[in-house]
């Protein structure tokens, strides 16, 4: 078994700094760090540079890059999305659409690669059809969705001025998605 600690990257998060769906990444993410993992953040403020991605460019600007170089190098991935209007937002859709990069890889876009997924919604109804059309997107890209993907409804507030989680069902969930994508990168490390 490689010695390697993981790499897991986070994919989250809104233009809106603080924004739940981020800090519901965050938590996720020090879950993962806390049982191993090497973990990165490609968070709101990050993906509010990223250029919309137009297929008839030749070459990648340098935030289109970084972003295909941080999932190229990623043992798993968490993408963690707000719920707008039933599905995912416009920033998290850019991002994966971004991955279009990683077409021609020896391991293109997703493959070989655990997913876990993060919704936070103002209501159960968005948060349900958002994770299935995330998780689509994510078979689409050739991904491993997690077996269990968390749902938050955020219409009651979800984090204490720390970033923690107020509900002990919401920090369980965040923890087993990171627990997930983290055993499955460690099953694919293996010889």
């Amino acid at each position: 078994m490689s010695s390697r600690r993981p790499l897991i990257v986070g994919i989250g998060g809104t233009t809106r700094p603080g924004s739940s769906s981020e800090r519901a990444l965050v938590v996720a993410l020090r879950s993962a760090q806390e049982a191993g993992a090497e973990t990165r953040l490609l968070g709101g403020e990050f993906l509010a540079r990223l250029p919309i991605f137009n297929p008839g460019e030749r070459e990648p600007t340098p935030e289109q890059a970084e972003l295909a170089a941080a999932v190229r190098a990623a043992d798993g991935l968490i993408v963690a999305s707000p719920g707008y209007h039933g599905s995912i937002s416009g920033v998290i859709k850019n991002a994966l659409d971004t991955l279009e990069a990683l077409r021609g890889d020896d391991r293109p876009y997703l493959t070989d690669r655990a997913v876990g997924c993060i919704i936070t919604a103002d209501g159960w109804q968005a948060a349900g059809t958002t994770l299935t059309a995330l998780r689509s997107i994510i078979h689409a890209l050739r991904g491993w969705p997690t077996p269990f993907g968390a749902a938050l409804n955020a219409a009651s507030g979800l984090f204490d001025a720390d970033g923690a989680c107020i509900e002990a069902k919401d920090a369980w969930q965040l923890a087993t998605v990171a627990e997930q994508v983290l055993d499955f990168a460690r099953m694919k490390a293996r010889p």
